[in-house]
């Protein structure tokens, strides 16, 4: 059994990376977005935590939270999210010819990956870079020619603020590696 290394830092800064099992594409499907949004809703009330930057794509999710003081249990929170997305959609998404003994050993649909990427931020550069990553993927996974365009994305309310210019990272930014693969 595999025992994998977490950060455990209380009122931290993390950058999440949430996939569906086997790359499915239906986040973006307004059901599965109003579950999600419940589910955050839910999870914050009794666990909070404030989501920093946030982007939604059709098969996986990147976000930034901060963490409240004394508190560094994300993985219960993540582990609550996808509970609830998957309790209230899991009717028409689980996929029966993707469950396998794995998954039946461990109670699970067919919705989630089982685990999640998560990264602590260390620096404002660091927050700086995973928050540009958080914004372009769309442009990156070739959904829109301009990050304004994508309107699953806290981009828009960071321009409502004034921390990016509408017209932040169009065509080309990701060219050359400049961000790195999901």
């Amino acid at each position: 059994m595999s025992h994998y290394r977490r950060s455990n830092t209380p009122n931290a800064t993390y950058f999440f990376t949430v996939v569906t099992y086997r790359r499915q594409r239906f986040l973006c499907d307004e059901p599965v977005r109003h579950a999600l949004k419940k589910a955050i809703i839910k999870v914050k009330a009794q666990y909070p935590f404030k989501i920093d930057a946030w982007v939604l794509l059709p098969d996986h999710i990147h976000t930034i939270w901060t963490l409240p003081e004394n508190d560094a249990n994300f993985s219960l929170r993540w582990q609550l999210i996808k509970r609830y997305v998957t309790h209230e959609c899991g009717s028409y998404l689980n996929r029966p010819e993707f469950h396998s003994a794995s998954k039946a050993k461990h109670q699970e649909a067919t919705l989630w990956q089982r685990r999640f990427w998560e990264h602590q931020i260390r620096d404002e550069s660091d927050y700086q870079t995973h928050m540009d990553y958080c914004h372009f993927n769309p442009v990156k996974h070739g959904l829109v020619k301009h990050v304004r365009d994508w309107e699953h994305s806290s981009f828009h309310k960071h321009v409502n603020l004034g921390l990016h210019p509408s017209d932040w990272a169009g065509e080309g930014l990701g060219e050359a590696g400049q961000f790195g693969d999901d």
